[in-house]
């Protein structure tokens, strides 16, 4: 296995277990989570609410026992498209590739527990991509305006990092065009930045420190300022456990969703240039406090609560990509791969194959536009 063979696989991989394992915390708060297990989660477990079918009638799904949730099928989904579009995306592959995959064709859906279409999984916010480009037919560069702005672009990007393996400068501008078709403001800003730490992380001699200083780099407004707040706080302690509350008091004046997570008010979630999603902020923190550690930079994720999920997801992506394949606990791959009746591998090794393809068409139109300036400049 090539080592970027071997970054895809940890990245894509280590994306999906760390969203199986947090989808059971999602949503929940740190003393719910201890109350709840008996203590901190240290892997695969239950649905939080154990007759889960009634539990939240609006949104019957099972969450926990490694099913993997929203967030990988639309990660797995950009990868097929990659595979489809051969080379570099934009909004307008979300108009002509991401929505066939998810209004097209039924699969398996874990927290259904049934085969179904991805659109009758993934969460309003998604769905809007459906709603503005099939039914609306709204030009795709301006798709996204209106839509809540939230984690949902970033939490499926790092793909596009992979893609953009280590040239994180690339791997912001075409997440920022591609996402415009989904999300606004700081959650366009985020799926940028997201992607950006992937392409670093992919690249060879990246560390915890080279992530963190690529997001600043490249992040603008209260995305730049919460990553920011919240990795210097995170330098300063020595585990997840315990670092909740100060992690939390960081991305406060940030973030537009309550404490009370469920309990949001009329602020939340709109657009603006002072604020942040949390996701990318807490998933960057964890990662600083387990010095890329995947196992726990994805625990810290899962006994967090809140958007538990994406958090986890989007830092075992980033300390996947850094680790490579073997970082991401074997067994969590197994179990999580048979619950969800979903190769996690698989998708790696695809997407790896499309940044082959990518960079070599790249390189060739970077030759001859060499070439060319060379013959303008020649006295």
């Amino acid at each position: 296995m090539t080592p970027l063979d071997d970054r895809a696989t940890g990245c894509v991989a280590g994306a999906a277990v760390g969203d199986a394992l947090g989808g059971a915390t999602e949503g929940w708060t740190p003393e719910q989570i201890v109350a709840r297990y008996g203590g901190q989660v240290e892997g695969i477990v239950g649905p939080y609410n154990e007759d889960w079918r009634n539990a939240r009638p609006i949104a019957p799904y099972h969450k926990g026992d490694g099913h993997i949730t929203d967030d990988t099928l639309m990660t797995h989904a950009l990868i097929r498209v990659y595979e489809k579009a051969g080379g570099h995306l934009d909004a307008y592959a979300m108009a002509e590739h991401v929505v066939p995959e998810l209004m097209g064709a039924k699969q398996w859906i874990p927290e259904l527990e049934a085969e179904a279409l991805p659109l009758q999984r993934i969460f309003l916010a998604e769905k809007w991509i459906v709603a503005r480009l099939h039914y609306g037919h709204v030009d795709p560069r301006e798709a996204g305006v209106g839509n809540i702005v939230n984690c949902g672009a970033a939490m499926y990007v790092a793909p596009v990092g992979v893609v953009n393996a280590a040239d994180p400068d690339a791997a912001y501008a075409e997440a920022i065009d591609l996402t415009g078709a989904h999300q606004s403001s700081y959650g366009r800003e985020a799926a940028g930045v997201m992607a950006a730490a992937v392409a670093e992380a992919m690249r060879p001699g990246a560390t915890v420190d080279s992530v963190v200083a690529t997001t600043l780099r490249l992040a603008k407004d209260g995305t730049r300022a919460a990553i920011e707040a919240v990795c210097e706080a995170a330098r300063g302690l020595g585990h997840w456990d315990g670092s909740f509350e100060t992690l939390r008091a960081a991305m406060r004046p940030y973030d537009t969703v309550a404490d009370t997570y469920r309990d949001q008010g009329l602020g939340a979630r709109r657009p603006s240039r002072v604020h942040s999603i949390e996701e990318l902020p807490l998933a960057l923190a964890f990662l600083v406090i387990a010095k890329g550690d995947y196992r726990d930079t994805v625990l810290g994720g899962v006994n967090y609560g809140r958007d538990a999920d994406s958090i986890a997801s989007m830092g075992g992506a980033i300390a996947g990509a850094l680790g490579g394949l073997a970082a991401v606990p074997a067994e969590w791959v197994s179990q999580v791969g048979t619950a969800s009746r979903t190769d996690l591998v698989a998708p790696g090794h695809a997407i790896a194959a499309v940044a082959r393809r990518v960079h070599a068409e790249d390189l060739r139109r970077r030759r001859a536009h060499e070439a060319a300036f060379a013959e303008l400049d020649e006295s």
